[in-house]
């Protein structure tokens, strides 16, 4: 949801404090504008605390960086919502770390919002490449100068063959709807050696539906893994949705559809041809 104006300017203004678990207005506001940052403050997950020296909102996490990603990108999501749910940082290092990112790897982020894995991915120095569709946050992306290049664009919709080479990881939360799709697609950009982990929702681990048990098989055969996380992973979205962490790695001549496969494809095919 996009934060009101008169919102978005009390959050972003200097004397606004913003600190561990709670945010505090030590000023005053007219009463129509402190309602509007009242209702928003309740729909991130917040409580109004008045007793003693408290006096602010107070929330069961820790909400500095996520309010950071919420008013770069001006909107948040709300418990009602299941749409953008940025990564948590200590979700985040979880993921680059079970990736093995590091400095100078290639990297692309098919989903990256306000930058949560951009920013972690960019302190380890390595070279990210980021794919969002919504042009606010795109721009945001560009702002904050983690990546080498930000992709305006439905991710569905890209080419994997319209870029130079593959990447040495992908990491990725995706949409909860359709994430599977995303992750699908998002093989094909990878390196034939490289790694590829994902936020997902946890039904992945038991949906009975083709493409979930396929899926299943593949992780297995590759010698990957799907690991549910703790249910509070996502908390501080205001959000108590059961997620998991895909961990899937590529080799040599594995079954992988990666980019290096798809590249491979037309030599094979004109092969084959000059063969019969």
């Amino acid at each position: 949801m996009r934060f009101p104006s008169d919102v978005l300017t009390v959050l972003t203004d200097l004397r606004t404090e913003i600190h561990a678990d709670r945010v505090r207005l030590p000023f005053e506001l007219d009463r129509p504008v402190y309602e509007q940052v009242d209702r928003v403050l309740k729909e991130m997950g917040g409580r109004w605390n008045g007793a003693g020296a408290v006096r602010a909102h107070v929330f069961p996490y820790r909400i500095e960086e996520h309010m950071r990603q919420c008013l770069a990108a001006g909107e948040f999501p709300t418990r009602t919502e299941q749409g953008w749910f940025p990564t948590p940082p200590s979700l985040a290092m979880q993921i680059c770390d079970l990736a093995g990112a590091y400095a100078g790897m290639t990297v692309l982020e098919p989903s990256a919002g306000s930058g949560a894995l951009t920013a972690e991915l960019a302190r380890r120095g390595a070279l990210v490449d980021a794919v969002e569709i919504d042009p606010v946050r795109a721009d945001v992306l560009r702002r904050q100068g983690d990546c080498r290049a930000v992709i305006r664009d439905d991710f569905l919709s890209l080419d994997p063959l319209d870029y130079p080479e593959g990447f040495d990881r992908i990491v990725m939360n995706p949409p909860f709807t359709g994430g599977l799709d995303h992750i699908k697609h998002a093989i094909g950009f990878m390196k034939d050696d490289g790694i590829l982990v994902s936020v997902m929702a946890q039904g992945l681990m038991w949906w009975s539906d083709r493409a979930s048990v396929e899926f299943r098989a593949m992780v297995e055969e590759v010698g990957g893994e799907i690991e549910a996380l703790p249910d509070d992973s996502f908390a501080v979205c205001g959000t108590n949705v059961r997620t998991c962490l895909v961990f899937l790695p590529g080799y040599a001549g594995g079954p992988l559809r990666t980019y290096d496969w798809l590249a491979r494809q037309p030599l094979q095919l004109g092969l084959f041809a000059l063969a019969s």
